[in-house]
């Protein structure tokens, strides 16, 4: 029975902490956690194409429930692509290894706008039947997180025709052309409002928005283009779950971000993590902020860096560990399970501390 307890609490520890609520020790789950660097991924990747492996919901589960199996952290995200609703919006999408997704038929006019349809949840009902099975397989471990691209984010890769660095498509129809920027992100505000309730009722427990591009922008421009278009999807989604906001690079901005909406506000590594909850006051959590070059680093480092960051958060209610950005492919798999342990080790001995000193 005393086990049973342990366990119940230990795959609480996550929501507890999206809800602000006090935990035993601090949750940790990694961005990209699902990826290249872990064996057992790159073994289904060997036979099987990236869109195979998101659109097959057994292999989509499997892929999802690896990282949970080999190192023990605190929730699951559903392994996916930020792109997969726009294909039924309209949009015609390649994917290749060395240069990413493409968009064969990029958005850059009024009519272009007109031509996308708002999709209903069903139009990416392999996402769903993988969040189910994911549940199933899972069987209350941990809880598992879905996510979708933030409009803005999306935007980017619409009007570029893909990836980018210089953003100069995009910028232009926001600065030559609002009246169009803004009817497509309201568009793409709509398709992750529907994609993401689908993935709530399908059986998601929180959900993360990934403004992942965000940070390419001045305040200003965030706040005038993208702030009403990001408040209006955390405005309409489900509220029965958890809504994490990561804005990746958005320091100058995470008051902005935080009046855009979540629960959890995530943070990268260019920002001290107490000076953040500071700005940010008392009314979110926060989720961060590991550099993801650390755990290239040897292991009484990664548990230095690990401290740093938990004694700066102290014992305030609502942290999230996490790496400040995706896990990069080439990260040795021991450097990330020593990451799950210290954080465990090291957070559990210092919420015991605090909860003494009361």
């Amino acid at each position: 029975m005393i086990e049973d307890e342990i366990k119940r609490q230990t795959r609480g520890q996550f929501l507890r902490a999206c809800r602000r609520e006090p935990v035993d020790r601090t949750p940790i789950w990694i961005m990209r956690q699902a990826g290249r660097y872990l064996a057992e991924y790159r073994a289904i990747r060997a036979r099987h194409s990236f869109l195979e492996m998101c659109k097959t919901p057994e292999l989509a589960c499997e892929i999802t429930v690896q990282p949970v199996d080999v190192l023990g952290v605190d929730a699951a995200i559903l392994f996916a692509d930020i792109l997969l609703p726009l294909e039924p919006a309209g949009l015609v999408i390649e994917f290749s290894e060395e240069q990413g997704p493409t968009i064969l038929n990029p958005v850059r006019s009024t009519a272009d706008v007109n031509a996308l349809r708002i999709i209903e949840p069903d139009d990416c009902g392999y996402v769903l039947e993988a969040v189910r099975l994911v549940r199933k397989e899972l069987a209350g471990r941990v809880p598992l997180i879905g996510f979708a691209g933030a409009p803005f984010t999306l935007a980017s890769y619409v009007v570029e025709g893909g990836s980018t660095r210089l953003y100069r498509q995009c910028k232009t129809l926001m600065y030559n052309h609002p009246t169009v920027w803004h009817a497509l992100m309201d568009k793409l505000a709509d398709v992750v409002i529907t994609y993401l309730n689908g993935q709530i009722e399908a059986g998601a427990q929180a959900v993360q928005v990934f403004d992942s591009w965000a940070g390419n922008l001045s305040p200003q421009d965030y706040r005038e283009y993208v702030l009403p278009h990001s408040a209006k999807v955390f405005a309409n989604l489900d509220h029965r779950v958890p809504h994490i906001h990561f804005a990746h690079q958005a320091g100058t901005m995470l008051e902005l971000v935080k009046e855009a909406g979540g629960d959890v506000i995530g943070l990268d590594w260019r920002v001290e993590i107490d000076s953040a909850i500071r700005r940010l006051g008392d009314g979110v959590a926060v989720q961060g902020n590991l550099d993801p070059m650390v755990l290239f680093a040897r292991p009484d480092v990664i548990r230095e860096k690990v401290r740093h960051i938990l004694a700066r958060v102290g014992s305030r209610p609502g942290h999230i560990f996490n790496l400040g950005h995706g896990i990069h492919k080439d990260t040795p798999v021991e450097h990330v399970k020593e990451l799950v342990r210290c954080v465990h080790d090291i957070s559990g001995e210092l919420h015991a501390k605090h909860s003494g000193d009361l």
